[in-house]
């Protein structure tokens, strides 16, 4: 999956880093995620890993863009509604991979150490994925996909 195209269904929200606003609105996507089983609901899953994309970037990380919560998924054939399917083009991935407890915010300490490098971005898709070294969030392994030229 890191360099093939990929399917995901899940449920999205536009939000931007400014004035903290993802800081909100993220952790409220997770929230409606995990206590609506969103999981459960996905249709044609290829696994239970959960994926966070960040995507239709208006510029870069400091302008609006589209986060999606969901999995990866054979096809988009079927998407159930309030719903968004999408499909991640082939790309290259500069991959980091913060470890550590969920709650001290390791995943979100890791995007500002991202924004701050000089990595020649494309901000088309990037994306975290939940797979099952993510499953103790107390000792947790998440790897995070920066598009890059």
């Amino acid at each position: 999956m890191h360099n093939q195209e990929f399917n995901v269904i899940g449920i999205s929200i536009r939000t931007t880093n400014e004035n903290g606003q993802s800081a909100k609105d993220i952790p409220a996507l997770w929230n409606t995620f995990l206590s609506k089983n969103i999981v459960g609901k996905i249709p044609n899953k290829i696994s239970q890993d959960i994926i966070c994309i960040y995507t239709d970037y208006e510029k870069d990380h400091t302008k609006p863009y589209t986060t999606i919560l969901g999995c990866v998924v054979e096809n988009l054939n079927s998407i159930p509604e309030e719903m968004v399917g999408i499909t991640i083009p082939n790309s290259n991935y500069e991959k980091f991979t913060p470890k550590g407890n969920l709650a001290d915010g390791i995943v979100y300490n890791e995007w500002l150490k991202i924004w701050e490098l000089n990595l020649k971005r494309t901000f088309t898709s990037d994306f975290e994925v939940y797979g099952a070294k993510a499953q103790n969030p107390e000792n947790a392994e998440v790897d995070i996909y920066i598009a890059i030229k």
